[in-house]
């Protein structure tokens, strides 16, 4: 594969696409690829083509840069898609967080179970299916690489609604989650061997060590001499449970039903309610700084992220042995978790493709809440697969943190009203209202 052809849908993120293309360049047998850069909002695109060409320029990169408001015409030939989308933006998420809110359902991230995260599913899917159908019909041997939250539900819905194959779902959380513990723990990163499995943003570390010693017990010595720590969610998760989670504690609280519903455990863990709005904000700022910075001739930001995606591309094109944490369909992956739901597991990459491995099977305390996120994300795949607006109230009744807030008939008048706010954004199925 020479000079691949690297095609970002959604370059308008554009600080995102930043990092991506400062990893990819980083690598001299990349600086030659042809990027392709997709959005529909003629602004950001613009905005992202002139961060491409100046990180190509400072990294000395020779790459083909070309933009494209058509998703057909930037796909045609290519080797890898990288998917950015986020549809509806930050308006799309205001509602995520104020229908709920009002309702008494309490989220901070809500991108990947919980209310926030069925509805951020069911508007994405349209376009998932419909990219799919581009992919199929112009570049069907490439490689999807999704990074578009949530991650679980949106892999499920496009390998059952699309027929690809080659589809792979990347999140940071299990890289970022072992390089801080090693920080706390003072262990060079590169020298530590680690092991995770479970599903995106509720993984589980099952294996930690340094020169063959494990390092949990200096981890349980650390936690137990030090109260700040204690105070937040994946370590109290982590003391009771047994493994560490590969997420956020904000993000591990909306996963359970032990937190959110709870004033002193909101206090007792410092959890921000609402945190993603004001991440939304910056991420706005972001961008106009970097619109505007280009404008001008002034300096962007040009470092690395150490996403996977880059890395994949950089495998598959020399060969280079790798190993990423991917989210792919189980199949027997884990042998304790549904067959049919999407899972994270380290995957082996080279010039043969991405190539999950097993991880046998999870403690049962982990399975168990593993189990019920992947029922939370089939019912929210199948109201979508099977034009049933029933199965998204049935998803949310299924949710830990939203069945511990509020009575049936409340969940279903939430869900009413969230149909209401997002109707333009569902397919037509999914846009009637049911009452409590």
């Amino acid at each position: 594969m020479i000079n691949p052809k690297i095609v970002l849908i959604g370059a308008g993120s554009v600080v995102f696409t930043q990092g991506l293309l400062a990893d990819l360049f980083a690598f001299p047998e990349l600086r030659t690829a042809r990027i392709a850069l997709h959005d529909i909002d003629a602004e950001r695109l613009a905005t992202a083509e002139a961060a491409a060409r100046y990180i190509a320029e400072r990294r000395g990169a020779d790459a083909r840069i070309t933009a494209h408001a058509d998703r057909r015409a930037a796909l045609d030939g290519a080797d890898f898609v990288i998917n950015l989308v986020q549809i509806g933006m930050g308006e799309a998420t205001r509602i995520d967080f104020e229908i709920p809110a009002r309702h008494g359902v309490r989220q901070t991230i809500g991108d990947t179970l919980g209310v926030g995260g069925i509805f951020r599913a069911l508007r994405t899917f349209p376009f998932l299916k419909a990219l799919g159908e581009d992919i199929a019909a112009v570049c069907p041997e490439a490689w999807l690489l999704n990074y578009t939250n949530p991650m679980a539900m949106n892999v499920q819905y496009l390998v059952a609604a699309t027929g690809l194959t080659r589809v792979v779902g990347l999140c940071h959380s299990v890289h970022w989650t072992m390089h801080d513990l090693c920080n706390l723990l003072k262990v060079p990163f590169d020298e530590v061997t680690y092991r995770a499995a479970g599903v995106n943003h509720q993984a589980w570390v099952l294996r930690f060590e340094h020169d063959g010693t494990d390092l949990y017990p200096r981890l349980d010595a650390l936690i137990a001499e030090n109260e700040q720590l204690r105070r937040r969610v994946r370590v109290d998760m982590y003391r009771r449970l047994g493994y560490y989670p590969t997420e956020t504690s904000e993000h591990s609280s909306e996963y359970v039903p032990w937190y959110l519903g709870h004033d002193s455990e909101i206090e007792r863990l410092r959890l921000p309610i609402g945190a993603y709005l004001g991440i939304v904000e910056e991420n706005v700022a972001a961008y106009e700084r970097t619109r505007d910075a280009l404008a001008t001739g002034a300096c962007i930001d040009v470092e690395g992220t150490m996403e996977y995606a880059p890395q994949i591309v950089h495998s598959m094109v020399t060969g280079t042995p790798r190993t990423v944490y991917g989210n792919v369909p189980n199949h027997g992956l884990i042998e304790n978790l549904p067959a049919h739901g999407v899972v994270e597991v380290p995957c082996l990459v080279d010039r043969s493709g991405v190539r999950p491995t097993s991880a046998g099977a999870l403690p049962p305390q982990l399975a168990a809440l593993n189990r019920t996120y992947l029922s939370m994300n089939d019912l929210v795949v199948r109201a979508a697969l099977e034009d049933e607006p029933r199965h998204i109230r049935h998803a949310a009744m299924t949710d830990p943190a939203t069945a511990a807030a509020l009575r049936v008939e409340q969940i279903w008048e939430l869900c009413d009203d969230m149909v209401r706010a997002h109707a333009d954004r569902l397919q037509p199925a999914l846009r009637a209202t049911l009452g409590s």
